[in-house]
């Protein structure tokens, strides 16, 4: 299944970059739907350098999800847009029926010094796969509202 989004942020392309790049970049267009904790000696890093991130995931703040990890690598830029990509896997609860995951984030120039940020989500999750789409599906367009009210604060 796949999720797609195409926004326009308020913000010029290296600080959308160094956002998307960021676990307190998550943490931010993440709450308080998901709470991000890292798993990590030293907790999280400013930047997401490439290669596996623990990490534990709580609904609301409360409810435990489970573990996760977050596989960063970054792509040859595709034009002018760079691109992050996580193929993670679940560790422990709800995310070890995710049996694929890739979430790509592109920026690129946008119309007067915006940003086009555009977001893919492909997973596979077996037979359950349909009942998570939706689930998915809310949760990336609250991340996108959020991260359109967040923009022109970067």
């Amino acid at each position: 299944m796949r999720i797609l989004l195409k926004l326009v942020l308020d913000c010029d392309p290296e600080t959308a970059w160094r956002v998307i790049r960021s676990p307190a970049g998550l943490k931010q267009v993440s709450h308080p739907l998901m709470e991000f904790s890292s798993l990590e000696d030293g907790g999280f890093p400013a930047q997401w350098p490439a290669g596996e991130h623990p990490v534990s995931v709580k609904g609301l703040g409360v409810v435990p999800l489970g573990e996760q990890v977050i596989a960063i690598s970054y792509p040859e830029p595709r034009g002018d847009a760079r691109l992050v990509r996580d193929t993670g896997f679940g560790l422990s609860g709800i995310f070890t029926s995710v049996s694929s995951w890739r979430h790509t984030m592109a920026v690129a120039p946008g119309p007067g010094g915006t940003t086009l940020y555009r977001d893919e989500l492909a997973f596979e999750a077996g037979a359950i796969t349909p009942l998570l789409w939706p689930v998915y599906w809310i949760f990336w367009q609250y991340r996108a509202k959020r991260m359109s009210a967040l923009a022109r604060t970067w």
